[in-house]
Parts: C-alpha cells; sequence; structure tokens
C-alpha cells in the first residue's frame, strides 16, 4: 500500500479567537496544499481541523504519515489519551468532559480508514512543509479579520 505524508498546522488570533488551518498532501512528486478558517474557534480546534481535512482529501486507502506540531494532537494518538478518553466515556483524566469530542470521533473514524502514524515536528523551525502550513494556516486567519 502506497504511503502520503501529511503537513498541517493550526493557528488561532486570540484563544478563542479567529483561527485557521493548513495541509499540505505529498506523494512522490504530487504536492497539495488547502487551508481554511473559522471566525471563532480555539488553536487546538484547527490543529485537528487540518488533520481531518487533510485525511479527507485522500482519493485512495493508503497509509499516511502525519506531520504536526501540536502536542496536544500527537501526545492524544501517540500516548493513547485518546483510548483512555474513549474508555472513560469522554473524560478526562480530571472526570471532565474531553474537549473537542466531535474532532477527536471524527478524527478516530479516519484514521481506521487511513492507517495513519503521527509524527511531532519542531513548530516555527525548519521543516519547510510545516512552516508553509503555518504561513497557509495565518494567511487563513488574515483573510477572516480583515
Amino acid at each position: 500500500m502506497k504511503t502520503v505524508k501529511l503537513y498541517t498546522d493550526g493557528a488561532c488570533s486570540g484563544n478563542p479567537g479567529v483561527g485557521g488551518w493548513g495541509a499540505i498532501l505529498i506523494y512522490n512528486d504530487n504536492i497539495k496544499e488547502f487551508s481554511g478558517g473559522n471566525p471563532q474557534t480555539t488553536n487546538n480546534r484547527m490543529e485537528l481541523i487540518a488533520v481531518i481535512e487533510g485525511l479527507k482529501k485522500l482519493k485512495a486507502i493508503c497509509n499516511v504519515e502525519i506531520y504536526s506540531d501540536s502536542a496536544y494532537v500527537v501526545n492524544a494518538i501517540n500516548k493513547d489519551w485518546i483510548k483512555n478518553w474513549e474508555k472513560n466515556g469522554w473524560k478526562n483524566s480530571n472526570k471532565e468532559n474531553v474537549a473537542n469530542k466531535d474532532l477527536w470521533e471524527e478524527l478516530l473514524n479516519l484514521i481506521k480508514k487511513y492507517p495513519s502514524t503521527f509524527i511531532k515536528v519542531k513548530g516555527h523551525s525548519d521543516n519547510k512543509y510545516n512552516n508553509r502550513c503555518d504561513e497557509l494556516a495565518v494567511s487563513e486567519v488574515n483573510k477572516l479579520k480583515n
């Protein structure tokens, strides 16, 4: 099965505030960019939506390497937080409702369809695709602000 790379980032001006997200899909020499925004959201929602929207753009079943600078997104998957939340009726370790449950459930459904590996990258550093996703997300924020 082929492997596609998905780079993602979210941005928010104020938290909550005006938000944007960016995603880049890469397969061989094919690179596609996507972005969007929301006039009232949070940074964590934008980070999750970037991953979700990127996965929704896939046209065939494939393995996906997801690169994100969001510890929230990557750790929830890699450290099994999401499995614990599900097992505990969508309650976190403080017995409070898990934030963004709607998006986590949507993401879970997508990664069941597209086997995914989540990889943490350092934000605002030397990763050109993460930096480009940040530019896309910030551009969406600026469009909504103007």
